[in-house]
């Protein structure tokens, strides 16, 4: 096909849940050769269209073309065939398999009977090589960073031989500069290859540097595609929510009392490999302040938070959380001396996908009295009015608090996350990636619940890969490299520019030209 010519086509595509019509009378054009952005809230159907592209559902009206022929079989197998590949925003991958295991899965090599370990190996720096997306074949993904799994997704997928590349919040785990190399390689095979990359994303500032066309979703309608040169951000925010969007200043109340609620002290923790991972680290956040933690990812803010949520073992050094040392107590033991948590991780650690929403917003709260009799037989109706009450005030976007979990967007699946922790009445809080795969909208919510607690003299610690939340949300901030504080600063008096040389464990600018 030449480029430019259409390359997949919706006609009047409608897709029927239980109680919910998630894409209604879509008809769209993709073309060969562009990077093509589609955008919404969450809910408002994009995974949902893609899924259908992939052959993950089959849709209840209309009709889907690839290359100019009528899908006729859904299901992941037959897309692929077809040259269709998606990488997923919770990627599927084997833990405990090497990543060269992982890209050649079901198209293994064989030497005789036997697997061929140094040939897998071969055809995987082979595609290193050619993509540029930088992997070692022989580790073990379970030890390998996120956005490092990320990586082995797309050349898994695009060893399958995918003419469309369909990448769902591709940017959700990767630093600013995970991201640069991203969409380095992006451009690469959109150049040279004139593949068709569909990126689903709620990151308005991504679109308008990557994308060629861009694609407006809201409550499963196609609202409009524009030119992506022909718009900016505030037009898509405003097609995106039905109305002119502006994120709200954040109010801030600077009466605390600044007892230190949260002291580390010469932490040391060591990773799953039994390296050390947090090397010597101090740091303390006092009440009604927000310290942020700006590195990138894989420089020790996983175990850091582990250790302080007890998550994770401390090798040396102390954490004290309201004076208490808690150093060989259970998570719970340190949830009770006045702590809640949002992890970074909300499909494995955040929730749990099988219960439904009612279940996972009254976690840590099922034995107080109003919830319970004599802390054995539940009081239902109770529970329900409660969780009803907080699937309103956060504004989870689901059939009702019945909708299993696991049946959420991965953005009503974090508000679910962060109703619950945020409705604990703690002085301390901590937070990994907050908004990550949150709309616009929900994302300013939940900077706006965060600054709320802070005024209520709450610690926050708060760990994220995305530097405009953290120069909007943090009163200070430090870098992490490598395990160790790199540097200490007010937001308003580093540009994102120079704080990267500390994230890299460089120092300043001027020290790095030295």
């Amino acid at each position: 096909m030449e480029k430019g010519e259409t390359m997949v086509s919706f006609r009047h595509v409608s897709m029927q849940f239980p109680g919910v019509l998630a894409n209604d009378d879509v008809s769209l054009d993709i073309r060969q050769g562009e990077v093509f952005a589609l955008v919404g809230e969450n809910g408002a159907g994009k995974s949902t269209l893609m899924n259908i592209l992939y052959g993950m559902n089959k849709p209840t009206g209309g009709e889907v073309y690839i290359k100019g022929q009528k899908m006729t079989e859904f299901s992941p197998k037959a897309a692929i065939a077809r040259g269709v590949g998606m990488v997923h925003q919770h990627f599927m991958l084997v833990p405990s398999f090497t990543v060269a295991q992982n890209i050649m899965l079901n198209n293994e090599p064989r030497r005789g009977i036997f697997y061929d370990f140094k040939a897998a190996n071969d055809t995987v720096n082979r595609l290193v090589a050619e993509y540029g997306l930088q992997v070692r074949p022989e580790d073990r993904v379970e030890d390998i960073s996120v956005g490092l799994q990320q990586r082995v997704e797309i050349l898994k997928t695009l060893h399958r031989g995918a003419d469309v590349l369909i990448l769902d919040e591709p940017t959700a785990v990767l630093t600013p500069q995970e991201t640069e190399e991203l969409f380095a390689v992006i451009r690469r095979i959109v150049a040279e290859r004139h593949m068709t990359i569909i990126i689903i994303t709620h990151k308005l500032y991504e679109v308008m540097e990557i994308s060629d066309r861009v694609g407006v979703m809201r409550q499963g309608k196609l609202v409009g595609v524009r030119n992506t040169a022909e718009v900016n951000e505030r037009i898509l925010a405003s097609m995106m929510v039905g109305k002119e969007v502006l994120l709200d200043a954040l109010e801030r109340v600077d009466d605390h009392d600044e007892t230190v609620a949260i002291e580390v002290e010469n932490l040391q923790v060591r990773d799953s490999r039994g390296l050390m991972a947090v090397n010597g680290l101090s740091l303390r956040v006092q009440r009604g302040e927000v310290l942020g933690i700006a590195g990138i990812e894989g420089n020790g803010q996983s175990e850091l938070i582990e250790a302080i949520t007890g998550m994770r073992p401390i090798h040396g050094g102390t954490v004290k959380i309201q004076g208490h040392d808690i150093r060989g107590l259970s998570p719970g033991q340190i949830r009770a001396l006045g702590l809640a948590h949002v992890p970074e991780d909300r499909l494995s650690t955040g929730v749990s996908a099988k219960a439904d929403i009612t279940d996972n917003l009254i976690v840590g709260k099922e034995k107080r009295p109003e919830f319970s009799l004599k802390r054995v037989h539940m009081k239902r109706r109770s529970i329900r009015r409660y969780a009803e009450e907080i699937f309103r005030k956060f504004d989870i976007r689901g059939a009702g608090v019945d909708t299993l979990t696991g049946d959420l967007s991965g953005g009503n699946m974090q508000k679910v996350v962060v109703a619950r922790e945020f409705s604990f009445d703690t002085p301390v809080l901590i937070i990994s990636q907050p908004t990550r795969g949150v709309d616009i909208g929900a994302m300013d919510f939940i900077h706006q619940q965060i600054i709320a607690k802070r005024n209520a003299s709450c610690a926050i610690l708060l760990v994220s890969a995305d530097l405009d939340e953290l120069y909007r949300l943090s009163d200070r901030m430090v870098t992490i490299y490598e395990g160790r504080i790199t540097g200490e600063f007010l937001p308003d008096s580093i540009e994102k520019t120079e704080i990267s040389y500390y994230m890299t464990g460089g120092g300043s600018r001027k020290e790095a030209a030295r």
